[in-house]
């Protein structure tokens, strides 16, 4: 009876049993999903073949979709345009261990994506695993192909490989770009840094999002106190994989060698003051409106501070035809909903 009912230990019951039953579903989702990938990619696979062993031309491709459909009229994705991705789908990844163990970890308009925005194998395996690592949805995937993010990650001009040890020091390589992509911020030629700190932090979300997976946000404008000086630091976020503070230093100018030590004093103090015993060595990232390469390379050359120099590209610095693909602010926003930002 319900009055026997312990009103004590009931809600936690109820509570285990529903994120029983939503486990239950994402389970069952997610093998839905897989097998219906790897479904798409066989028939590809059959109609490829058959195509070549019985010179069957384009129009086999409608027919199949007329039968498909008759055959199995409660189903979906028997259309003439779908089979042809089935077809491009199979001929762009022949390896079926490959289809099996990443892209079926991918929903079939992901690869969709794949197929139609991105040239090569190698790199649409990068943008394949990074979607699964960082959990991207179609339009930030897409997002992500359209800035050139695979030709970005990885090529700050850094001494990382110098100033700390393998492998973190690739962990460390792996989390910069170069260059930077803001175009969610339109600043004027007359901006200053305090204004493009200012719309980083306002579109906090996008800003994490283009950073990547790991970074928390700890601050803006961060005091730092030395003997009887206040000294700022412009972004300070700490990084979950690496374990470690990563100090940004703003600059709306070209680069200039004095930023990088200004950059080892910040990293000095904050491994003094804020760095737990735990912690792994705090990492700079100087972001620049332009910079000489070999200037930024000579700058770092003494200095033992892990530090990183990128530029970044603000929406009016886009090329006109990337600027018209890219989805808006708030395109990007309701991808994220009320979550937590994805990297």
């Amino acid at each position: 009876m319900l009055s026997s009912i312990n009103s004590d230990t009931y809600p936690q019951f109820l509570a285990e049993l529903k994120l029983r039953i939503r486990s239950a579903q994402v389970r069952a989702s997610l093998a839905v999903n897989q097998a219906l990938v790897l479904l798409y990619w066989q028939m590809g696979r059959d109609i490829l073949t058959r195509q070549t062993q019985e010179n069957w031309g384009a129009k086999v491709i409608d027919r199949l979709a007329g039968d498909l459909k008759v055959a199995f009229p409660e189903m979906k994705g028997f259309s003439p345009r779908n089979l042809k991705y089935m077809r491009a789908f199979a001929e762009a990844w022949p390896d079926e261990a490959i289809v099996q163990g990443v892209l079926a970890q991918l929903t079939w308009y992901h690869n969709i994506a794949l197929l139609e925005k991105v040239l090569g194998l190698q790199d649409r395996l990068w943008y394949a695993q990074a979607t699964i690592q960082h959990g991207w949805s179609r339009n930030v995937l897409v997002h992500q192909i359209e800035s050139g993010r695979v030709h970005r990650q990885g090529k700050a001009v850094a001494n990382f490989g110098r100033t700390l040890p393998a492998p973190l020091s690739d962990l460390a390589r792996d989390i910069t770009k170069d260059p930077y992509n803001f175009d969610f911020l339109t600043l004027g030629d007359d901006a200053h840094e305090r204004d493009l700190e200012r719309g980083l932090i306002d579109h906090l979300r996008q800003f994490l999002l283009e950073l990547g997976v790991g970074f928390a946000f700890v601050g803006s404008q961060y005091r730092l106190d030395v003997g009887e000086q206040e000294f700022f630091i412009d972004l300070l976020f700490y990084h979950l994989k690496l374990r470690a503070y990563v100090v940004i230093d703003l600059k709306m100018t070209p680069f200039q060698p004095e930023f990088a030590g200004k950059m080892n004093f910040y990293l000095s103090v904050v491994d003094d003051t804020l760095r737990h015993r735990d912690d792994q060595p705090s990492i700079g990232l100087i972001l620049c409106k332009t910079k000489d390469r070999f200037v930024a390379e000579y700058a770092l050359r003494d200095i033992n501070k892990p530090i990183g120099i990128s530029d970044y590209l603000l929406a009016g610095s886009l090329p006109e035809k990337l600027r018209g693909s890219l989805p808006t602010i708030e395109e990007l926003e309701s991808e994220f909903g009320a979550g937590a930002p994805e990297g």
